[in-house]
């Protein structure tokens, strides 16, 4: 990976950038690892609050707005325009083909995005607010829906969001949508609702996506939140800048080991100063473990390979099995679907239909003004089972049932004693529809339905790091639980009977299929099942890896705010990883003696302050 010092060309119009030596040899109040969705958010926040404030990007530029050579990071078509490929709804397919300098490229061992915008600079940008049950069913106290309300409301005043992109007020791409909507509307009985506008109801709902975009290009916090930050005199972001390490002196954060120039170099924190790793469900697991906290073992071998601080000795290990377990990420099969009123259609980087180009390049209309996705359901799922008790299903779904407590370095370690008990299971599942079909199936006539199981489900892994020390995931993330596979199979199947008379034909799996047939189809790799979403969560889980604060359990001043900390969830997890910044910003601040906007949080409660 290059390793280079690049300002951003906006931090010019808020008073200049700091060279290498000013920024690396300055003290911080606050130091983000990470400028990912929550990263930014946390550093914006912190920012705001008049923190001193350094949020490092391991990544380089991403968006237009970012700077940089725009030429060398978009197709032709696009020339003498602000626009790069990332800032092109319509262009976010192309790259999984191509991702540039964009992802995770010998950083972690999975598909993610390292660049200014994390995965938010990459992903579709589908924008869906969780309903309030997943904050009340797997979160603790004071992340409950009530506690999140204020955090929500600050998520949608600072960020827009639509289900129509193209802003000549014109739908494109419907005939899968109209399609689906036949079938499941129609036919099944689904209602037809504004998804976000009905957070709450996700039984059996069908309706347009949600996504995060402004004025027909790709939103996201960078466009919003990280605009906000350089604003402020005391913030400073440096990209291409990868952080290695922790530094610490016992329980306390000193610092951070960034690549400076080619060099590690140490960045201090001021003696009351905190840093907030926010790179993500497998790099914040991965940069713990890289700070001698997590499993001994993983600890050791780090220590044998001189990956360790050479300050840092074995008696200041902290060690901790749930560092990096938990890990989540929803397992999909895609359902290629054919009908004669169907009109597949398939994005071009290089050469866009003249029609749809001009479209685009004049008013951000037409089919560029959206990544493709023309419909979103879900479909609520209850079942009763006898199951035995895990510690990762313990935490996730009730308060312990039984429990045992072991002293690691000053902090309490919960295990959960397995046994038996007999529990109702929630169970959602979603489906996205596509405008194309995939890989053997192309057809004009063809779409995708992806299909994917979410935040009831009992399967994880954890992170693991490989023989060069970088962070990846365990085998065991998809369908290690068969429940799992039985519940998913049956939403299938169950939607399948709807397909007579709706005008489509599965292709890749009979429409006459079994419920077992259906099982052994989405658990067995093919091109259409068992792939990685990259929807990575959960491997930090709050009350066993970080405190409500999201303090790491052990420390006194290194927290975690990403995806780690977020349980699975219902919907896509980007809007609840944001939100969950805006919550964890509130809760960090409060512990520094400030506030968010006069909304001030403690361990307990929330509570508004009146001036």
């Amino acid at each position: 990976m290059l390793f280079f010092n690049h300002a951003l060309v906006v931090a010019g119009l808020f008073g200049g950038a700091l060279s290498a030596v000013e920024w690396s040899k300055d003290q911080w109040d606050a130091i983000i690892v990470g400028a990912g969705p929550a990263g930014i958010i946390v550093a914006s926040r912190l920012a705001e609050a008049g923190l001193k404030t350094l949020l490092l990007e391991g990544g380089g530029v991403s968006y237009r707005v970012t700077g940089g050579d725009l030429d060398a990071r978009r197709p032709s078509w696009l020339a003498g325009t602000n626009l790069t490929r990332v800032d092109v709804p319509g262009l976010y397919s192309s790259i999984f083909g191509d991702g540039g300098n964009l992802i995770c490229q010998g950083v972690v061992n999975a598909y993610g995005g390292c660049t200014i915008g994390g995965s938010s600079a990459i992903n579709a940008g589908l924008f869906f607010e969780p309903p309030a049950s997943d904050w009340d069913l797997y979160f603790p106290e004071g992340w409950k829906s009530t506690d999140m309300d204020a955090a929500i409301q600050r998520l949608y005043a600072s960020q827009p969001s639509t289900n129509l992109t193209s802003q000549n007020g014109v739908r494109y791409l419907q005939s899968g949508h109209d399609a689906a909507r036949k079938w499941l509307v129609d036919g099944l009985g689904y209602k037809d609702v504004d998804i976000n506008a009905q957070a709450d109801d996700k039984t059996k709902v069908f309706g347009h996506p949600i996504y995060d975009y402004s004025n027909g290009q790709r939103g996201g916090p960078v466009t919003t939140y990280l605009q906000t930050a350089l604003q402020h005199e005391k913030f400073h972001l440096e990209s291409s800048t990868q952080v290695l390490r922790v530094e610490r002196n016992g329980d306390h954060a000193t610092g951070v080991i960034a690549m400076v120039n080619g060099a590690e170099t140490f960045v201090a924190l001021t003696p009351t100063g905190r840093v907030i790793s926010s790179g993500g469900a497998l790099q914040s697991p991965g940069l713990l473990m890289h700070s001698g906290i997590g499993d001994p073992a993983t600890i050791t071998s780090l220590q044998a390979a001189g990956k360790l601080s050479r300050n840092l000795t074995s008696n200041d290990w902290i060690n901790s099995t749930s560092i990096g377990a938990g890990l989540f990420d929803n397992p999909n099969t895609f359902i290629e679907l054919q009908g004669p009123t169907i009109e597949a259609y398939n994005y071009v980087y290089d050469n866009p239909p003249a029609t749809d180009k001009d479209l685009y390049l004049g008013s951000r209309s037409g089919p560029y003004a959206t990544a493709g996705q023309t419909s979103h359901h879900y479909w609520l799922y209850l079942t009763i089972d006898t199951h035995p008790i895990s510690p990762l299903y313990d935490q996730r779904h009730s308060p312990p049932l039984s429990s045992t407590h072991t002293q690691h370095n000053s902090f309490t370690h919960t295990t959960i004693f397995p046994r038996k008990h007999i529990l109702t299971f929630i169970l959602p599942v979603q489906g996205t529809i596509g405008p194309a079909g995939y890989s053997g199936f192309t057809s004009n006539t063809t779409i995708t339905l992806n299909i994917y199981g979410t935040s009831g489900l009992l399967s994880s892994g954890r992170v693991l790091l490989d023989n060069n020390f970088i962070p990846g995931s365990s085998g065991d993330v998809y369908y290690s639980n068969p429940r799992d596979a039985h519940d998913i199979s049956t939403f299938i199947y169950e939607i399948f009977q709807g397909l007579p008379g709706s005008g489509l034909t599965p292709l890749n799996i009979p429409q006459t299929a079994t419920r077992e047939e259906i099982e052994t189809y989405i658990t067995t790799w093919s091109p259409y099942a068992r792939g990685q979403v990259s929807h990575w969560s959960s491997s930090c889980r709050i009350g066993a890896c970080v405190d409500a604060d999201t303090k790491v359990l052990g420390m006194s001043n290194l927290h975690v705010v990403d995806a780690s900390i977020v349980a699975p969830l219902t919907v896509n997890p980007q809007f609840g990883v944001m939100a969950a910044a805006e919550k964890a910003s509130e809760r960090i601040l409060a512990l520094m003696g400030r506030c968010i906007g006069g909304v001030c949080a403690n361990a307990n409660a929330t509570a508004r302050v009146h001036d």
